[in-house]
This record gives C-alpha cells, structure tokens and sequence, in this order.
C-alpha cells in the first residue's frame, strides 16, 4: 500500500538515506542534494554538492554527517546544514559507493578496482585495488569490523579493518590480526604479543589499563603486566564505545550503558527515559571518578548526570539545561566530588563551564570562550585546553570564573594554531602532553608549561608555602594569577594577598587586608564570599550568624537599596540606619527620593546621625565580644 510520494522529479533518485532522527530524508537529484523533512509543510535544504551526477549517499546517526560520491570521481563530507567538510581529490573512475562504520567514526569508499578506508574527517586510512571491477555497495557488519562489497564482476569483497593503533605514554598498541594484538613499550622496545578467541571490536588504552572488547568477552590489562587479564563475559557482543577514568570504566552496546571497575566487578547502568545507545559517542558521553554525564537526542539542551557508584542521577535529581543544543560535554577528572565541574561546547561554539553538583539553587552556567571548536581535561590535574578561531589555548585554572572572573584573562595560556590547519581535532591530553590531530590525518604532538599542574597538586595538598615558593622560582604571571584564584577558592587568604600583590592587584589586596581585620569568622566568610561574586551567599552566612546589621551593610554598600530597607523591615531593627544612607546617597547625587517604600517609612522620622553611629558602634562591639566568648570556650574545650 503506498503511503505517500515523498518526491517527484525530472531526473532519477540514485540514493536515498534515512537522517538520523528518521524525520528527515536525504536523496539524489542530479547534481543536487536534496534534504526533505517528512512534516508536510517543513522547509526542504536544496543544494549543489558535485560536478557530476551524485550516485550514492549516506547519513550516519551518530555523527549526523552526510558522505556523497558521484560521477565526478570525487566522494565529499558534509555536516546536516549542507556546509562542505571535506573534499577528496578526483580520482581516475566514478565514485560508485559510500558507507559509514556504525560508530560513525570511519567510511568506505569503493570506485572501479578500489576500495578505500577512511577517517571521518574525510583523509585516508588505507587504499586497496582489488580486482573487482566497481563497487556498487558497501555493507558494514554492527560491529564496524568488516565491511562487505557488490562487485561489478559478480563476485562479493569482503575486508576486515586492521592495523588500528591506541597510544598511551610510552606504550604503543597495534591490532596486527582480527584477533592479535602487539604491545611496543617505546623506552625499552619490549615487545608483547596478546592474543584473543574471538576478534577484537573495540578497545581503549588509557590511566595504565588496556580495556579490549571481542565478540562475546572483555579483556582488562595492566600495563604492568600484560600476561594476565582479568577476563568477563558480556551481555551482548556489539560494544560500540569503551570510555576510562582512573578508577572504572564504561561499556556502552545496543543494550545499555554499563560501569565496570578494572578488577571486572559490576559498579552500575545508568538509565533514563529514551535512551539510545546506539547513537552515543565520546563527544555525548563523559566519564570521570564519581559523574556519569550524558547528552540527551531527543532535546539537545539537556545533560542527564549520573552518580558512577549507583547509576542514580545526581544531587535532587535535576537536569542540567542550557539555552542552546550542545555539541560535545567533558567532565573534570580530577578533585573533590563536590568541586566536579563539567565543559560543553554549544551550537555556537561557545565554551561553557557548569557545576555538577544540583541541590536546589540553580547552578550558574559561565562562557569560558568563544569560537571553541574542540577541548580536552587533562588527566592529572584540572586543566583544560581547547582550539579556539586560530588559538590553541590552555586554561590552567578554569574555576577562576566562579572566584574572580577579573583575573582569567591572566590565568591562560595561548598560541598560535594556523599550523594545525583547517578542522584540527584534540585527541588526548595526558600530563603536560597534548595531541592534536590535524585535518590531513597527521598528529601534532605540543608540550605545555608542567609549573601548572605542579601548583595544583600543591594546592591540592594545602602545601601553601611550596606553592608560593614556586611561584616565585617560575616568575610568571599566569602562575601568580593561578595561585590567586585558587587561594581565595581555598579562603587562604594570606596565600591569596601575596599572589595579587605580584600580579599587581592593588586594589584586591586592600580589601583582603580589611577582611583580616574584620572581628568575626562569620564576617571574614561573608567578605570572601562577596569577593567572590556570591552576594546572596553572604547575606545567607551572616543572617544566620545573627548578624542583621552586618548583612544590611553589606547591601548598602553595594547600593542594593531595595534588599538593605527589606531586612530592616523584616527584622525590625537599623531602618532609620538605611534611611539615612539612602538620604545621605541622594544628597551626594542632588536627587529626590521617588521610591514609594522609603517615602513611606522616611514620614515624620527625623535622621540623628550621632545617635546611629552610637547604635553601629554597639553592633561592633557586640560582634566583637561574641567572636571573643566563642574563641574563649573553644580554648576552655580543648583545655578540658
């Protein structure tokens, strides 16, 4: 029964591909490229992809790439907006076939007597020319392993994907044979030769673990030892993403998303309504110590984060929410479970950076850069770099945005990224080590500053002289303006006095010199938290401290009017206190009062200066005397 007609045209439809949500159809006509939604009135993308007419197509689900081949000799990548991506040179015959692994992360090109492997970057792997005339179609098996071809002599190819390399430090991987792989320990040339029963699908090598998955087992190596693994079964054969941490790591097939630690013992599987594992890749999904982070398709917006321990979402079980629909998601690897943050790149390619941790108050989504186009957390200390326009950058403390957003600028490492070419991707940054793949296959190995990661293992470790006598050893900037930010994070606020001192934050230092001398701990607290940006923090802090005056001044001083008359007013006590600044502020500016509230309260009251600076001298005096009776019966405890 014919359900509708999609199309009709004047020239034949060669090759038709279902889009990734299967709202979408992509198909041939002539020269042109043709994506047509099925919603009967939704806009229809047209646009001229080759000089030739267009053979074949395909749309992969989890990259939301389009490849297109046609008659002249050239085979092309394009993105879901129909924006060019790559573009081979010609080659002696038509393109006749085109097909994407499942992963979407290779495609097979098959033209007369040749069959090609390639990146889905579009360079190329391998190059075969068998005798077969030309290949008319490619099939991939699910496992992304080998492909199959129809051939224009009769005959069927079949090819198996080889010669796959992982590195990892000083130990280089090779999948030599379906089922054997070659360990080179580059510092000794140590060779090892590790063989499997069923061939190997997928693997992963990182934090000194080879994690390898077959057709029906997973296989767990220490780099120390790679004659013993610890061997499991799995539920079902097709892994189709492997992804490690230092503590566990994460298998994902058709049937779900499963967290095994490296002694093979079952952690937990995550869930959530909708799921589709099929289509989840590195960029989707992120995995660090305690958080499972997971994009979601059906609403792009949103990431599903997970505790790693019990598979139950975090916190009050809120989702994390941005304005736009995000690209790729990495979570820190490193610190305390409550300090987590996660990075995303949005539609806009702006980098963002959130808190993990959801208890109630929403937490503050900060932009970190723009025109981002790929990033990476380092592995030992939370650091992260990304491509930026025509900048490779490095920012060695990205928490500086939720302590003093002044002083980031002066916490980055930048230079110059023409050389890495057009589309450059980061492939992993281990230590100080990052690499780069650039858009013609080759790898770019840069060495960053390893003073960074240094200092942040000092602070981790509260070791605060070492910190600052290193800092004086590098005398660089960067690190001062590091070691300002995270002392003030950490509320060590002599560390933090020195630093801005050398970076010449004169002003910083002022006021950090008046939080010494403030009376109460709850004071001081209520300081730091302000010079941080956390103003409702504060005023929370020293509310329940029972420090009313102190949390109206505060808002007096930051001129919050409104905020500083409500407290009075709700606590009954210093309104004519906030009446009189207000009256004094206006005077300053030769304005009239023309807010209703402090027109109403303001009637038939007449201001004494002398007589509130009686009444704030008390509150002093009050504050102080209460810090001292605490720190006098904390001494009378200890003694006792």
């Amino acid at each position: 029964m014919l359900r509708s007609t999609l199309a009709q045209q004047g020239t034949p439809v060669y090759s038709v591909a279902w889009g990734p949500d299967s709202e979408k159809v992509l198909y041939t006509a002539g020269k042109q490229l043709i994506i047509k939604p099925l919603q009967p009135n939704a806009k229809v993308l047209q646009w001229k992809a080759h000089d030739g007419i267009i053979l074949k197509v395909d749309w992969n689900s989890v990259n939301d790439l389009i490849l297109s081949a046609g008659e002249d000799c050239k085979y092309k990548v394009w993105d879901s907006y129909g924006r060019l991506l790559y573009n081979s040179q010609p080659h002696e015959h038509p393109i006749t076939s085109v097909a994407w692994a499942p992963d979407g992360e290779l495609f097979a090109v098959g033209s007369f007597h040749t069959l090609r492997l390639c990146d889905k970057t579009g360079w190329s792997y391998a190059l075969e020319k068998p005798n077969t005339g030309s290949i008319f179609n490619i099939a991939w098996s699910i496992d992304g392993t080998q492909i199959a071809g129809a051939c224009g002599n009769g005959h069927v190819v079949f090819a198996h994907v080889v010669e796959q390399r992982w590195e990892w430090k000083n130990f280089q991987v090779t999948l030599t044979k379906r089922r054997t792989m070659q360990v080179r320990n580059v510092l000794n040339d140590a060779v090892d030769l590790l063989e499997f029963r069923d061939r190997v699908i997928k693997a992963s090598l990182n934090y000194a673990h080879l994690v390898v998955s077959t057709s029906l087992q997973c296989y767990v190596f220490s780099t120390k030892n790679w004659n013993t693994p610890l061997i499991f079964d799995l539920k079902e054969g097709t892994v189709s993403l492997i992804l490690q941490a230092e503590r566990h790591f994460l298998l994902v097939d058709g049937g779900g998303i499963y967290l095994y630690s490296y002694e093979g013992r079952f952690i937990s599987s995550p869930k959530f309504p909708g799921m589709r594992t099929d289509i989840l890749n590195a960029q989707t999904v992120s995995l660090s110590n305690d958080t499972i982070a997971i994009k979601d398709k059906a609403d792009e917006k949103i990431i599903f984060l997970f505790e790693a321990s019990t598979g139950k979402p975090l916190g009050d079980g809120k989702l994390l929410s941005h304005k736009n629909e995000i690209l790729e998601i990495a979570l820190d690897q490193k610190g305390l479970t409550n300090d987590r943050k996660i990075a995303f790149i949005d539609k806009n390619r702006d980098l963002c950076i959130t808190s993990v941790k959801r208890f109630g108050k929403e937490e503050q989504i900060i932009k970190l850069g723009t025109m981002v186009h790929t990033l990476a957390w380092s592995d030992t200390c939370n650091i992260l770099c990304g491509l930026q326009d025509t900048r490779f950058t490095v920012w060695y403390y990205p928490n500086t945005v939720y302590v003093d957003r002044d002083i980031l600028p002066k916490t980055l490492y930048e230079r110059d990224a023409s050389e890495f070419s057009k589309n450059p991707h980061i492939v992993s940054f281990v230590g100080n080590q990052v690499t780069i793949r650039r858009a013609d296959g080759s790898l770019v190995h840069i060495s960053i500053s390893p003073y960074p990661a240094i200092l942040h293992e000092y602070v981790s470790s509260s070791k605060w002289e070492d910190a600052v006598r290193l800092c004086r050893f590098v005398k660089e900037q960067t690190m001062w303006a590091c070691l300002a930010a995270m002392a003030v994070a950490n509320r060590d606020m002599t560390t933090a006095e020195i630093a801005y001192a050398a970076i010449g934050e004169i002003d910083k230092v002022q006021y950090i010199n008046s939080i010494k001398e403030l009376p109460s701990k709850e004071s001081k607290m209520a300081h730091i938290l302000m010079f941080s940006g956390n103003i409702q923090e504060a005023e929370m802090v020293l509310l329940q401290a029972g420090l009313v005056y102190q949390a109206i001044q505060i808002n007096i001083n930051l001129y919050n009017w409104e905020r500083a008359l409500e407290l009075a007013v709700k606590y009954k006590t210093h309104v004519d206190t906030v009446l009189a600044y207000r009256q004094k502020f206006l005077e300053t500016f030769g304005k009239q009062e023309t807010n209703k509230r402090y027109l109403q309260y303001a009637e038939g009251l007449q201001i004494d200066w002398e007589k509130i600076r009686a009444k704030i001298e008390m509150e002093i005096t009050k504050e102080r005397e209460r810090s001292s009776t605490s720190q006098s019966s904390k001494n009378i405890g200890l003694r006792h």
